[in-house]
């Protein structure tokens, strides 16, 4: 589970950190830097599929990755020469710290500096050296039957981060190390994995209403981040009964429609079609549904499905659902988190949707913003700032949202504490 993530030079932002909670919601104007976020988790799932720094950033389509958006001299924060990214996270129990610093030159990204540690021990870290390779040392690396008990020194190309570069190397998994006294007495190779599988199976999803009314070819397992393969994966979930009764059941509380389950039709080819059945008999195929519909069908099929662990980013989930249905929604995200651990972030400007929200929720909300003559963004949680609390039970976040309280706020503190530290 992913705790926080400091933003250093990173396009518009400084130096930020965002507080990361089973669900996570972001708001802000527009071009405030919330994409900006989005952009930065997308760089930690490019690392833990292994990728360039030039894939990562220029795109990989061969693998259905695009790239990420901007220009190479635009990632790294204007006048600055380098970005980085400090990751939190919780693993089996222990506090895990993953950090990297890349460097720009002749728009060529390039690593400086990484490290890995968990609870206040350093698996490895890697710098920069004079040869431009990255050197790479640490009491817990895996050595070679040569050197048995000794500090290995590795070297490396700066094109890909060092973390994944260890997933890569032939080294039995179970090679195990030492951590040292308050944490788990073997270290190994596989568990140095899961910070990678952590940043793997981070999801983004687009979904397009083309994409999810389109029929799909029979075997597939995931809903693409479009929303392709909705019927395939949604007639998985449903050949459980009780999966299917629930699916129906949340279509029925969102949309007047009176549903009663799903068919999966085929086509000559043989592929395989959606149909939403209500209990008058009436067919509704994908075709014919809205757009909301589909959207939150897609979203029902991510986080019911098969393998619902991980992190989701959307971008304003809640497009296209009804103002009065929305609590719906949140109360899918917010039942889900706690019972099966996903993680989901999500960006939204709907002041209805911030009306619903729990206590728990409340305490991951986050409003990004630029200062008045700024062109850096600053993230800061919404409950720490001055009567949030109190005026969140008085007015209602939805009416702080809509009267731009919330960038006033940050304004209003800013400056304060700018203020206080120039002694005035």
């Amino acid at each position: 589970m992913i705790t926080s993530i400091r933003l250093k030079n990173f396009k518009n932002f400084a130096d930020e950190t965002l507080r990361v909670g089973p669900f996570t919601i972001l708001v802000g104007a527009n071009a405030s830097g919330k994409s900006n976020i989005r952009d930065a988790f997308r760089f930690l799932s490019g690392i833990g599929r292994g990728y360039t720094l030039a894939e990562i950033f220029g795109g990989k389509r061969e693998a259905g990755w695009n790239p990420i958006r901007g220009a190479m001299n635009e990632i790294v924060r204007f006048g600055q020469e380098a970005f980085s990214v400090e990751v939190g996270l919780k693993l089996d129990g222990a506090k895990w710290h993953y950090s990297i610093e890349v460097g720009s030159s002749m728009n060529t990204l390039h690593v400086t500096k990484e490290k890995l540690k968990i609870g206040l021990k350093t698996v490895y870290s890697a710098l920069r050296d004079d040869t431009d390779r990255l050197q790479v040392t640490g009491d817990n690396l895996p050595l070679p039957p040569e050197y048995p008990g000794k500090k290995l020194t590795y070297q490396f190309g700066l094109e890909r981060p060092f973390l994944s570069v260890l997933s890569q190397r032939s080294v039995e998994p179970d090679t195990e190390f030492d951590l040292g006294p308050g944490l788990p007495k073997i270290f190994q190779v596989r568990d140095m994995e899961k910070a990678l599988q952590e940043f793997a199976q981070m999801r983004f999803p687009e979904f397009s209403s083309e994409r999810m009314r389109e029929p799909a070819a029979p075997g597939a397992t995931r809903l693409g981040d479009n929303g392709e393969n909705l019927p395939v994966v949604l007639q998985k979930i449903c050949g459980d009964p009780k999966c299917k009764e629930i699916m129906a059941g949340w279509i029925a509380g969102l949309t007047p429609m009176d549903v009663d389950g799903f068919e999966f039709p085929r086509d000559p080819s043989g592929r395989v079609h959606l149909v939403i059945c209500e209990k008058n008999g009436r067919k509704v195929s994908a075709y014919s549904a809205s757009d909301g519909t589909l959207r939150f069908l897609a979203t029902l099929t991510v986080l019911l499905g098969d393998n619902p662990n991980g992190l989701y980013f959307f971008e304003e989930i809640d497009t296209g659902i009804h103002p009065a249905r929305q609590w719906l929604l949140l109360e899918l995200i917010e039942k889900q988190a706690a019972k099966h651990g996903i993680q989901v972030i999500t960006t939204s400007h709907s002041p209805d949707f911030l009306t619903f929200i729990n206590d728990s929720t409340f305490e991951y909300l986050s409003v990004v913003g630029r200062l008045e003559d700024s062109q850096d963004a600053i993230i800061r949680p919404v409950a720490e700032l001055p009567n949030a609390k109190e005026l969140r039970t008085s007015q209602g976040l939805g009416r702080l949202l809509t009267g731009a309280w919330m960038e006033d706020m940050l304004d209003f503190t800013e400056n304060h504490n700018e203020a206080e530290a120039d002694g005035e």
